[in-house]
């Protein structure tokens, strides 16, 4: 099943993740191809579940204790860009290529 260009760049600004190669390309459709094992599941008669705990009455949550403190420079020095005391996030977000360029590459896949 081919993707769509308007399904690339959909998922490419929702993801922020460039599918601009072949390589990308083909791993979407493996995923999707994937996915749609999930059509074959008879669900007739099965409630969707908002969460695989719904059945409890309540949760029980641990304490919040704080045992550590004061360790902002030792965190943020794991940050692969910060600005700041802050970590960026995505870190170096993707230029995505114009909708004409992605048509000509997706001709050639």
């Amino acid at each position: 099943q081919k993707v769509s260009v308007e399904v690339l760049d959909h998922l490419e600004h929702l993801a922020l993740v460039d599918f601009r190669n072949s390589e990308g390309v083909e791993r979407l459709q493996k995923a999707i191809q994937f996915a749609d094992q999930l059509h074959e599941i008879n669900t007739d008669g099965v409630e969707p579940m908002d969460s695989v705990l719904e059945d409890r009455w309540c949760l029980y949550l641990r304490e919040d204790d704080v045992t550590e403190g004061n360790c902002t420079k030792e965190l943020l020095e794991n940050a692969r860009e910060k600005v700041e005391e802050y970590f960026v996030a995505p870190p170096g977000n993707i230029p995505l290529p114009k909708l004409e360029e992605r048509e000509t590459f997706l001709q050639g896949s």
